[in-house]
Formats: C-alpha cells, structure tokens, sequence
C-alpha cells in the first residue's frame, strides 16, 4: 500500500546509523525528521492486517542489517514499515525468510516431566542414615571382638585412601561426627535429595549422589595431607545441590541463553553459605562434591533428554547397585576386624 512519510516519521538508515545503536534504541528510538524523496511502499511478510511496533522495529533491524533503507511511519491504521519501490521485492523476500528461519525460536519451555511419586522411600533412607548414626554412637559389639568404633574403620582417611583402601570413600558418606553434623545434612540435603529423587527416580538419583560423593572424596583425599580425616554425607548433599543446578541450567539452556551459568552461580552461592561454615568444615569435600555433582548433572541430563528418563525395572537396578556398593564396603571395613 502506497504511502509517503511526514516529519513524524522514524527512519531508520543502514548508512547513519550502526547496529548497535539501532539494538540500543529499541525501545525508545529517537524521532526523525529527515525527508524521504521517493514514495516508499509498505513491506509486511505476514498478512495479518496491523502489527506491533515491537514486530514493526524487529522488521526494520533484520532489512538494516541487510543495507536494505527502510522507515517505521505510524498512522491511524498501526505501524508501519516502509521501503523504497525498487527494493520492495528484496525486503520482502529477506523477510519471509526471516520468519521462517525464525519460526519456533526461541523454542518453548521444555515439557514439564512427570514427577515420580518417591517421596516416603527416599525419606525411609534418610531416617535410615539417621538409626546408623546412633548405632555408631552406641559402639557395635561383637563377641570375641569387643566394640568396634565405626569412625575409625569407616573414616575417609586419606593415607589409607590412597594406599588403597577404596571403601572408605563409600563408608564415610554414612557417617556422622555429631548430632548437629547429621541434622543439617538431613534438614538441607532432604530437601535436594528429595527433590532429585522426584525427578530423576530414586535409582538414578542415589546413583548420581553415590557417585558425586565418592568421587569429590577421592579427589579429596589425594589433595588433603595423609593425616586428613572426614566423615559426613555432605559431600554427597553438595553434590545433589551441583546436580540440580546442571540439570536446570541444561534443560533451560535456550532460555537463559547467555546467562546459563545462574543455576550453576546459584549452587555456588549455596555452596558458600553453607558449605563453609563451621570450625571443622571440609571445604575441599563440599567443593569436589558440589562439583562432581555439576559434572554427572550435566552428563545425565544429556543422556536423559537423548533415552528419557530410566524406566521402573532400571531405576529398580541402580538403586540395587547403589545400596549393594554401600554394603560391600562396609563387608570390606569390618573385614580386617573380623580375621
């Protein structure tokens, strides 16, 4: 539809002004009153009959990048993009192929997974942790042995680590130095390792948190001097707050765009609230679990969103494997007790 521009006009000229400017101005572009000589004509690839000034703008920043001269003109039918004659076809046709190549981005926010009813196994766990806290309390008595203290056997010592004594890295995850220790891992660490289980299935979940603990003990243990000891399910609990952030950050990729990183900035920020408070706090252990668990995060949540989530009959065998593993390395702890 022919039309021609007035004084209230807003121009837009590739050889005046820069990219930059034009994304600077998006939202306030300045009023110009430069005169167009030629009768210009109205370029629209869609045919709805009025467009938003928003779409209007998007339009002219796709011809400017293009060195295609085009005007935004608002009059009473809507807003306006306008062109020169000769370049009607060549603005129409970048424009077409504008929308198509741009037709589902940004893409829509991910299906929400169904989230997986486990709630009373997961917390049967914890309170499981818990029964074994007082039983390492109490001492375990065996005849001919006397009481064993479960600290000293199932520690991560990190000599003994290194000299091979792998379970350890296993064993230490379940215990405890005192009641405070245990009831901040089991009030903060529930609620990840809850909300992980619900979402990933409890097999894969206690997986992953298995294996974020025992690595950041391993990597811990080599760092820390031969005579370093710890114990505690902490490095398991940051390793589920590293795996929440790297699912989100994943899943949400195309969203946050460029700033991807707050998921994995806000487990941080949890990591340095409460990861290093206290006198006797392992920082190394937090640290290697939170970022073990930011590794197997980022790793799961591409093999999931490639398979899917495991079905029931997996999920069934890595929780197997899980509390299996937990078991021999405590075989392996009281083995040299017992010869």
């Amino acid at each position: 539809m022919p039309g021609k521009t007035n004084e209230a006009a807003i121009l837009f000229r590739h050889d005046k002004y820069a990219l930059s400017d034009y994304i600077q101005e998006m939202d306030e572009p300045k009023i110009h009153t430069e005169a167009v000589e030629a009768i210009w004509q109205e370029v629209s690839p869609r045919r709805t009959a009025t467009q938003s000034k928003r779409q209007v703008k998007l339009w002219a920043l796709v011809l400017d990048s293009r060195s295609i001269p085009c005007c935004i003109e608002y009059d009473k039918t809507g807003w306006k993009l306008l062109v020169p004659p000769e370049q009607l076809v060549s603005a129409c046709n970048e424009l077409i192929l504008y929308e198509e190549k741009n037709r589902s981005w940004p893409p829509g926010l991910p299906a929400a997974g169904k989230m997986i009813e486990n709630t009373l196994p997961t917390v049967s766990v914890l309170i499981l942790l818990a029964t074994f806290h007082n039983l390492a309390l109490l001492g375990l008595s065996i005849p001919g042995q006397g009481i064993i203290d479960l600290n000293e056997i199932g520690a991560a010592h990190a000599a003994k680590i290194v000299e091979g004594e792998w379970w350890r890295l296993v064993t230490a995850l379940t215990l405890h130095a005192d009641l405070t220790h245990l009831l901040s891992n089991l009030t903060i660490g529930g609620v990840f390792i809850i909300l992980l289980c619900r979402e990933l299935g409890s097999g894969l979940a206690w997986s992953l948190l298995l294996g974020s603990g025992v690595l950041g003990n391993l990597l811990n243990a080599w760092l820390q001097s031969p005579l370093h000891r710890s114990v505690g399910a902490s490095t398991a609990v940051f390793g589920a707050v590293g795996l929440m952030a790297a699912i989100s950050a994943v899943r949400y990729r195309h969203h946050l765009q460029r700033r991807w990183f707050i998921p994995v900035a806000a487990g941080l920020a949890l990591l340095a609230i409460l990861g290093t408070e206290g006198k006797h706090t392992d920082l190394g252990a937090h640290l290697f679990g939170f970022g073990f668990g930011t590794l197997l995060g980022l790793l799961s949540e591409h093999l999931t969103g490639k398979f899917g989530r495991p079905g029931p009959l997996l999920n069934i065998l890595l929780a197997c494997a899980s509390a299996g593993t937990v078991l021999l390395a405590w075989w392996l702890a009281f083995e040299p007790v017992l010869k």
